[in-house]
């Protein structure tokens, strides 16, 4: 197996203001991940995507930041299936027991969903689906105009902050918030389709890109063994 990648997660000493821009000051102490990769094979990505996290005692924060000419979304309804379109996914395993881990997804509209896997699907997972966190904070921006095939866009962005509070259970046994040099294990993923305009607006393809920070080996994002780890 590759040498999985590292993210030192810096403490924040304030919150960030929550806009969905990552501008914030108090995001400068926090690194950009290493840009993502195809989930297995495949070209290198079209557009590039990064993300940040940092922690104070309330919450981990994380940051995606989407390069992206065509910004379209049309999914609205609360814990729907993201993936069938554009989205940016959090997958944590706070223990790295490879067990009762955390999903989050979000897309260009705002639109979340968030689900338990007890165990990874290969091994007959059933997903407690939804699980929401009810402390969750999420914000959008987009840097273009969404849904408009008329004119070429930047990108869009994600703002999360979860609640130690909530992931809590996730980390049966050991500190949560975590102390300084404990180690989870995290994946972040990019679900990028291809798209036509009909009649001026946009129509998904098919054949769906994944991308994804810590490469995984196979198309299956649900092998927590590949993931990376988020160190504090």
């Amino acid at each position: 197996m590759p040498d999985l990648p590292v993210y030192e997660c810096p403490r924040t000493a304030t919150m960030p203001n929550f806009d969905g821009t990552l501008t914030d000051p108090a995001w400068e102490a926090a690194p950009w991940t290493t840009a993502f990769v195809p989930i297995h094979d495949g070209p290198t990505p079209r557009f590039l995507t990064r993300a940040k996290l940092m922690y104070d005692d309330q919450y981990l924060y994380v940051g995606g930041l989407l390069e992206e000419p065509h910004v379209w979304s049309t999914m609205t309804e609360h814990n729907s299936k993201l993936f069938h379109e554009n989205n940016f996914e959090l997958f944590l395993d706070p223990d790295g027991d490879g067990q009762n881990y955390y999903e989050f997804e979000i897309n260009p509209l705002g639109t979340i969903w968030e689900l338990t896997l007890p165990k990874p699907y290969v091994d007959g997972g059933v997903p407690i689906d939804p699980t929401n966190l009810p402390g969750l904070g999420t914000a959008i921006h987009v840097d273009g105009t969404l849904n408009d095939p008329s004119d070429t866009d930047t990108g869009w962005s994600a703002e999360v902050a979860v609640p130690w509070a909530d992931l809590a259970p996730y980390n049966k046994g050991r500190a949560t918030p975590p102390n300084p040099g404990d180690e989870w294990r995290m994946n972040l993923m990019r679900c990028e389709w291809p798209h036509e305009v009909v009649d001026g607006a946009y129509v998904k393809g098919d054949d769906c890109e994944f991308w994804v920070w810590s490469p995984q080996g196979i198309a299956d994002m649900h092998r927590p063994a590949t993931w990376g780890i988020l160190r504090f």
